[in-house]
Parts: C-alpha cells; structure tokens; sequence
C-alpha cells in the first residue's frame, strides 16, 4: 500500500505540474460575487452548465441580494425564474430551504465549515468544497465532479469511484496548497480535453504520463 501511494504521489507531481503549465489561472467558471450567490449557483448547475447558469444567474443575483429572499420567494416564481437550468422545481425548493436555513440557523450567513455547509438543502460535499474553496479560500477537501472523478481514473490517482473515496485518495498525494487550485484544473482539462466518450490525448499536455492514454 505505501508503495502505490508513493507511486500516485510521484504521479500526482506530474499532473501537477502538466496542469500549472496548461492551466496556471484555472478558476471556477460560475459568476458569483459573494459565497451566497456561489452556493445558489452550483445548486443550479447540477446537470446544466456553468454557461447556462450564468445567464440565469446575471438577472436573478439583482432580484435576490439575501438569504431571506430566496427563502421568501414563492416557488412557481423562483421555478420559472430558473427554469433554463432544469430539474427547476427541485432546485427552487433547494434553494428556498436553503435560503430559510441560513436565516433560522447562520444569520443569514454562509457558514465557514465542512460539517455546517453541508447541512443546507441542495449542498453535497461537493457543492461544499467548490464554496468553501472559491468563495472562502479554504481548503476543507478537493472538488469531485463528474470531470474529477474521470480524471482522477484515467491519470492513475485512483481506483475509486465513488466520489468521497476519490476525494479522500486526491487528498492523500495532493499537496493541500494545491487543493482548491487542483480541482477547478482538473475540471478544465476535463471539459477542454480529456472528455468522457472521445478524449483528445493528441492535445494533452499529459499524453506522455497517462495510463489510459489512447483507450
């Protein structure tokens, strides 16, 4: 075991350094302007993309300044509001509990920690790591994505597929400065170059240290 972990750390480094040279300013690619508008918008990407929530997010951000209106918005409103993004009723009622809790529970205030973020409808760990990280500078985990999780495979970081264990495998041989940094890198390289059906390992900047290279 403490020789496949050396291995991945070795192998880590060298994604590691592939990325900062592809991807040096790889940054979240939702608009936000603070941690509110951050978590209702990763709850409105879930099977939509960052593009398309950006567009609904532009107008909906001057509607909804606090907490205590997302949780004061009436839900047909708030459903035909985000509509473009799909699955709107549950996200609707996601970000309306969402918005209640922060009220009842935080002061009307995104919380600080792993275990207080994750609490609030609609936000998974995931949604927690991407908040904590990009909004708040912390780095409490690594985000794992559909993108993450396909990577982390394929460049040898792991042989997990649950997302937690993925996770907790990337923390291991990550350096914990690069958390933050090394997911959003991770998920760029996974939309730009390394997708899911037809990868174009002509393009990868990783090509030469890749397993999977080529299947």
């Amino acid at each position: 075991m403490a020789e496949v972990t050396t291995q991945r750390k070795e192998q880590a480094q060298r994604v590691i350094a592939g990325f900062r040279t592809a991807y040096p300013d790889a940054d979240c690619e939702l608009t936000f302007t603070n941690p509110l508008e951050l978590v209702v918008a990763t709850i409105l990407s879930a099977q939509c993309t960052d593009e398309r929530v950006n567009q609904v997010t532009e107008e909906l951000f001057k509607r909804y300044r606090t907490a205590t209106d997302y949780a004061a918005a009436p839900q047909e409103t708030l459903e035909q509001e985000i509509h473009a993004t799909g699955f709107f009723r549950q996200k609707a009622r996601s970000v309306r509990a969402m918005g209640q809790m922060l009220v009842d529970r935080f002061g009307g205030e995104v919380p600080s920690t792993m275990e207080e973020v994750t609490q609030l409808p609609g936000v998974a760990r995931k949604t927690a790591n991407v908040v904590l990280g990009t909004a708040m500078g912390i780095a409490s985990g690594i985000v794992v994505d559909t993108h993450v999780r396909r990577l982390a495979y394929r460049l040898g970081l792991t042989d997990q597929t649950d997302p937690e264990k993925v996770e907790r495998d990337l923390m291991t041989v990550v350096p914990e400065q690069d958390w933050i940094w090394f997911g959003h890198a991770t998920i760029w390289h996974g939309r730009r170059v390394c997708h899911a059906r037809r990868p174009d390992c002509a393009s990868c900047v990783l090509l030469a240290d890749c397993p999977k290279r080529g299947v």
